[in-house]
């Protein structure tokens, strides 16, 4: 009779993070610990406490892994709210003044 076949899960295959993913893409925690130069141990230690990618790495992780660096640290990284107006070639989108405005108040901003 064969032995027991034991299944181990790695704790990044239970998590939704962007470290998780990021583990998962590089294969192991090892290879991850190897990319940024820490100890696998500390790689679990940050999955299982839920603590973000340290900054240091974040460019290191992105061109590696191809994860966004909003999404591996978005208090850092955020996603720019305001997008150039389409056609505009990157300027400001022209605002107008709105019919029935005087014309003494039409050159001026808010």
């Amino acid at each position: 009779m064969g032995l027991p076949i034991q299944v181990s899960m790695a704790i990044q295959d239970h998590l939704s993070t962007s470290l998780a993913r990021a583990v998962r893409h590089l294969g192991s925690q090892s290879a991850f610990a190897e990319l940024v130069g820490r100890h696998q141990s500390t790689i679990h230690d940050w999955l299982r406490d839920g603590k973000l990618l340290p900054a240091e790495h974040v460019f290191t992780v992105e061109a590696a892994t191809g994860i966004a660096r909003h999404e591996l640290r978005p208090d850092i990284y955020p996603i720019e709210s305001s997008a150039p107006a389409v056609g505009t070639g990157g300027a400001p989108a022209v605002t107008r003044p709105a019919a029935g405005v005087p014309d003494a108040l039409k050159g001026l901003q808010p």
